[in-house]
């Protein structure tokens, strides 16, 4: 199945490693032509070596995107190496184990600027453009928290709730312009926010008393009905269709990519 999106010029956030990578990779296999952001410039310029030894043709940009006018940086950019964006991926994310009350009102404020006021920047940001050509996708990459609030991540569940409600706003004003937006919300996912030394993992395995990782992992898996965490790429594969024009009729949703962690169906 071709996605048709060959030669679309793609801007993804997080696309250092994990899910953003994954879709980094996914879209080049399709011809797309990709800007990977990221703020880490060591593992952006590793992965980017990554992609390109398989074909990708990717550009690549230091940039945190809670930082004032990110979005007409990652314009001017995307405009310099490629021409105007097409597809827009707000994956930049962070979390933290902590209680409620244990959550110290900064760490709300973070979140907010990550999850919300960033992907608000980016998107006034390249929707004129998109408008120009009748055609534009972007896709919001929140959680199951948003959906279903997590009492050890309340900053991060709250911030990604928020993304929800922007996704939807954005969707609904601009369908008629052909810009489709979407979010996406995965479950627990094998990504380096999880897996890395004292990632949340490990603060879940400290959390549970787990003897290893590897008991801590099966007790995570073991909250959803599918019995296990997901891989980065098949979050980005579901992110991947949602940027495509075989997802022509899905605007304003927010598809759960959590092994049925959040028990609705709507």
């Amino acid at each position: 199945m071709r996605l048709g999106v060959e030669n679309r010029v793609c801007a993804i956030t997080g696309a250092s490693g994990g899910i953003g990578f994954e879709v980094t990779r996914q879209l080049c296999a399709e011809g797309a032509r990709v800007l990977m952001i990221s703020r880490d410039p060591e593992q952006l310029a590793a992965m980017s070596e990554v992609v390109r030894a398989e074909g990708a043709t990717v550009a690549v940009l230091v940039l945190d995107v809670t930082e004032d006018h990110a979005g007409e940086h990652i314009v001017a950019a995307a405009r310099q190496e490629f021409g105007g964006i097409d597809i827009l991926v707000n994956n930049a994310g962070f979390a933290r184990r902590q209680a409620l009350e244990d959550t110290p009102e900064e760490d709300f404020r973070a979140q907010h600027e990550l999850s919300v006021m960033a992907p608000l920047n980016l998107m006034r940001s390249v929707i004129p453009g998109m408008r120009e050509r009748s055609w534009g996708r972007i896709v919001n990459v929140s959680s199951s928290a948003g959906k279903r609030p997590s009492l050890m991540m309340p900053d991060y569940s709250v911030g990604k709730a928020g993304m929800l409600s922007l996704s939807r706003m954005f969707a609904e004003r601009y369908a008629r312009d052909g810009i489709l937006v979407n979010a996406v919300c995965p479950g627990p996912t094998r990504s380096e926010l999880w897996m890395q030394p004292g990632g949340l993992l490990d603060q879940a395995r400290e959390d549970s008393g787990a003897a290893t990782r590897k008991e801590a992992e099966a007790g995570v898996g073991a909250q959803r009905p599918i019995n296990r965490m997901a891989t980065p790429e098949e979050i980005a594969s579901v992110i991947t269709f949602l940027c495509s024009d075989r997802a022509s009729f899905v605007s304003g949703s927010a598809w759960g990519a959590d092994g049925g962690t959040v028990p609705v169906i709507i």
